[in-house]
């Protein structure tokens, strides 16, 4: 991989593990060699391996990604047994 590739697609995405998932679940959809999705999305891509065209395409904004609203997470209360 081309670490001033990695550098500018990591000021894109801001979280490096977040870029290491895109890159890998790019690379496997770039490897499967068939359908809509194994065709790279950036015009100039002659010399490049995969990991180098996820990040091309990363920097171009040709893919994207969601973050999920973070969630408070609550402690279950138990239940209490009613006394005989």
């Amino acid at each position: 991989m081309n670490a001033e590739l990695t550098k500018k697609a990591l000021e894109k995405v801001g979280n490096p593990n977040i870029l290491v998932n895109l890159i890998s679940r790019r690379v496997r959809q770039l490897n499967a060699g068939s359908g809509a999705l194994s065709r790279p999305l950036v015009s100039e891509t002659s010399n490049l391996g995969a990991a180098d065209i996820a990040l091309l395409e990363i920097i171009e904004e040709k893919i994207g990604f969601d973050m999920p609203e973070p969630v408070e997470l609550v402690r279950p209360t138990a239940k209490r047994r009613k006394k005989h």
